[in-house]
């Protein structure tokens, strides 16, 4: 079988492994996050807070408070492309650990303005997705 599926009005469909889905995921998140980010920008007062040296509520901008945030986003960047490369095993465990963990993390940063909520509710969409991708990996057929 080449991965080929007909659909019922006869449109070709191919099986996507795994590994492309938790990728994809992954990618869809990270525009949330990058789109989210840049209109809170828009909130009233935001700009000057930025310019005033705070760090979106956290407190004083730091370049500690700066590589915490860095590192918080590079993950789910690298995880785009760890998800295609990485053996299975380990690859399932890091994409349940790492789903589990942003959609702490968006739980705890979403709220706010409507739309934070709007993307928080789709952030936890692809990360719970992600999660339940990961768990549901598919088993290799036994060898005969």
């Amino acid at each position: 079988m080449n991965g080929i599926a007909n659909t019922p009005r006869g449109l070709e469909d191919l099986k996507i492994n795994v590994k492309i889905k938790l990728s994809a995921l992954w990618g869809s998140v990270m525009f949330c996050y990058i789109y989210a980010d840049y209109f809170v920008l828009y909130e009233p007062g935001k700009l000057q807070a930025i310019l005033n040296g705070e760090f979106f509520g956290v407190g004083p901008t730091t370049q500690g408070v700066l590589l915490g945030a860095s590192l918080m986003l590079a993950i789910p960047s690298l995880m785009i492309f760890l998800s295609v490369v990485l053996p299975p095993v380990f690859n399932r465990w890091l994409n349940i650990i790492a789903g589990a963990v942003y959609t702490a993390i968006i739980l705890k940063t979403m709220w706010g303005w409507v739309f934070l909520v709007f993307y928080g509710v789709i952030e936890i969409s692809l990360t719970s997705l992600i999660v339940w991708y990961a768990w549901r990996w598919p088993k290799a057929p036994a060898s005969t």
